[in-house]
């Protein structure tokens, strides 16, 4: 699947989630546009926006840290390393934001 086809799908999906879960979300006392719907709609979208960067920024992660084993296979430990703490550090800031997402949404 290449680049452009992928970013395709994870925008059609969040779309669908989006349609699927708008309704319930706006339609809680039935007026409609609440300040409150639109709070935990706002935090949804919020999260699930950080989960996506955070499993893009992990996977350039991974497939620079397997370019650059490939090219140089004595470099393995450094590279690894490396590459296990970039990607912690990334994950922690997406488990960080999907936690403020998911305050403002309560």
């Amino acid at each position: 699947m290449s680049k452009k086809t992928a970013q395709i799908l994870s925008m059609v999906f969040v779309a669908v989630v989006a349609v699927t879960f708008l309704p319930a979300a706006l339609a809680q006392d039935g007026s409609g546009y609440t300040a409150d719907s639109l709070r935990k709609l706002g935090g949804a979208i919020g999260a699930g926006l950080a989960v996506i960067g955070g499993g893009l920024g992990i996977g350039k992660i991974g497939a620079g840290a397997v370019e650059a084993i490939a090219r140089q296979p004595e470099a393995v430990a450094p590279v690894q390393t490396a590459m296990i703490i970039s990607a912690a550090l990334i994950e922690g800031v997406t488990l960080f934001a999907i936690v403020i997402g998911l305050l403002a949404a309560l």
